[in-house]
């Protein structure tokens, strides 16, 4: 009598969730996806109110190469299945202490541009571009592997990758051998953003993120990021993966160090492996005893630098916005001391940058006719003592509108039909987010590559990671990569 096909339940229908789930169908396990909340997507899900539609987190669709493998292996296409525009202008960066950049596709038109606020500038693009094409290409061999151990380092590929990747250097300080007009360097180092750090501070090898914009465009999905999430789950699905919606997984049952179940708000679920797609720091202490977690205890995960939390406005706008760009990003005037006041004082900042998308110029699927949506996100600090947003969100929220008219947003508070804001403690609250930390665990080299939580999960059996608290890190390229690599992982561990 054959064996029975190994089941396999993943926490979580996030990008990584759902990635994941794919890939483990197409491998031939029997695959159950659980999701607490009633739709899928995590940080990449949707808020739909009054005909309006925001995607909650993630708005830039970058380096879509790795998600599109992904579905070619489970016999899709991803351009087939997901209209997906290409942006151009990319965004306009606007400086409050003078001038903006507007951000195009293509070499010549980007030199145009950066000629415009600083002409010596110009010519070191080609130069930036070609040695961040090498850098990538070396350090695809580090994103695209697991590290398990210290050993890994060794490997021929990290080794010459790390002595191409400058890794003690700062972002900044790297971009400083191309582009001497800091406005210019700012075009390429708020990208940091994405991994919720400060460019003085997160590591040279990232100027890979702003070279990834020019090489591979920045693309929009039409209905947003999370009309990939949705067409993703569909495809699952189909593929045969049990989706459960509602359903919270309130504990896990071992069997010594080995995951055997998963105990829900409605049943308990025998399992022959489990992937864990929620916030690694969030949820570990609540499903997994703090002494059966001997690397990740308590202290150590309290003792993590954790990356800045958002604030976020969505406005749903009577009118259109046809004069302003896509996607607007306003840098401070004291832009450094802008990131002092989040990633070392953690206090409220006194005239933030903050980033604009006003995505009804690209995407009339959004917004009823003649209305836009309007999605902000200011940088703030992850929940502190040192703020409490139940008393300053009011004033916070005006100062942020008032801040609008330098992205060429003036007086919409009038036209304002649809309005949510968030904090630091919802996203902690609602969506179950450490500290409000919306880009994880920060990136600095000790909490990199061996030193995050692992792939496969080191302190228990038949446990495995995916998302943005594991390696290779935050943001939708490299979580689905996560994906991928937690996927391979298990399968050697796991035979069907």
């Amino acid at each position: 009598m054959p064996a029975s096909t190994p089941r396999i339940v993943i926490v979580g229908a996030g990008p990584g969730g759902l990635a994941t789930a794919m890939i483990l169908k197409r491998k031939g396990y029997e695959v159950t996806l659980i999701e607490r909340q009633a739709s899928v997507g995590g940080r990449t899900g949707a808020i739909k109110e009054d005909g309006y539609k925001f995607d909650i987190g993630p708005t830039f669709f970058l380096y879509p190469r790795i998600l599109s493998e992904i579905f070619t292996y489970c016999g899709y296409d991803l351009w087939r299945e997901v209209p997906i525009k290409r942006v151009d202008p990319m965004y306009r960066v606007v400086h409050e202490a003078g001038g903006h950049l507007d951000v195009v596709s293509g070499e010549e038109a980007m030199k145009a541009e950066i000629a415009k606020l600083s002409p010596s500038d110009a010519a070191n693009l080609d130069r930036y571009m070609r040695d961040n094409r090498k850098k990538l290409d070396v350090f695809r061999g580090v994103l695209e592997n697991p590290f398990l151990s210290m050993t890994d380092f060794m490997r021929p590929n990290v080794l010459k990758a790390l002595s191409k990747l400058k890794p003690h250097i700062s972002l900044e300080r790297d971009l400083e051998h191309y582009f001497k007009d800091p406005r210019v360097r700012r075009a390429f180092s708020f990208q940091a953003k994405y991994l919720g750090m400060s460019p003085f501070k997160c590591p040279s090898l990232f100027t890979i993120l702003a070279f990834l914009e020019h090489e591979y465009g920045i693309w929009h999905p039409v209905g947003g990021c999370n009309a990939v999430m949705q067409r993703m789950a569909d495809i699952a699905v189909e593929m045969g993966v049990e989706l459960r919606l509602e359903e919270e997984v309130t504990g896990i049952g071992f069997d010594g160090k080995k995951a055997t179940s998963v105990t829900t708000n409605k049943e308990t679920i025998e399992l022959d492996g489990l992937v864990v797609n929620a916030d690694f720091a969030h949820v570990l202490p609540k499903l997994v005893p703090n002494d059966m977690r001997k690397k990740w205890n308590d202290r150590k995960i309290e003792k993590q630098e954790f990356s800045c939390s958002t604030f976020m406005l969505y406005l749903g706008i009577e009118g259109r916005l046809d004069h302003v760009p896509h996607h607007t990003i306003v840098l401070a005037e004291d832009f450094e001391g802008n990131i002092d006041e989040i990633q070392v004082k953690k206090v409220l900042p006194k005239d933030p940058s903050f980033y604009v998308q006003n995505a009804s110029i690209t995407d009339d699927t959004l917004a009823p006719e003649g209305h836009s949506t309007v999605y902000v996100l200011v940088p703030v600090p992850h929940r502190t003592d040192n703020i409490d947003w139940k008393k300053q969100a009011a004033e916070f929220r005006e100062k942020t509108l008032d801040r609008l008219e330098l992205a060429g947003y003036p007086d919409i508070r009038g036209r304002i039909r649809y309005e949510k804001v968030v904090t630091p403690d919802d996203w902690e609250a609602d969506m179950h987010i450490y500290k409000g930390a919306t880009f994880n665990m920060s990136h600095n080299l000790t909490q990199m590559l061996c030193f995050r939580p692992h792939n496969r999960y080191e302190d228990l059996e038949r446990v495995y990671l995916v998302g943005g608290g594991t390696h290779p890190g935050s943001g939708l390229p490299v979580i689905f990569e996560s994906a991928r690599i937690s996927s391979d992982l298990l399968a050697q561990d796991i035979v069907v």
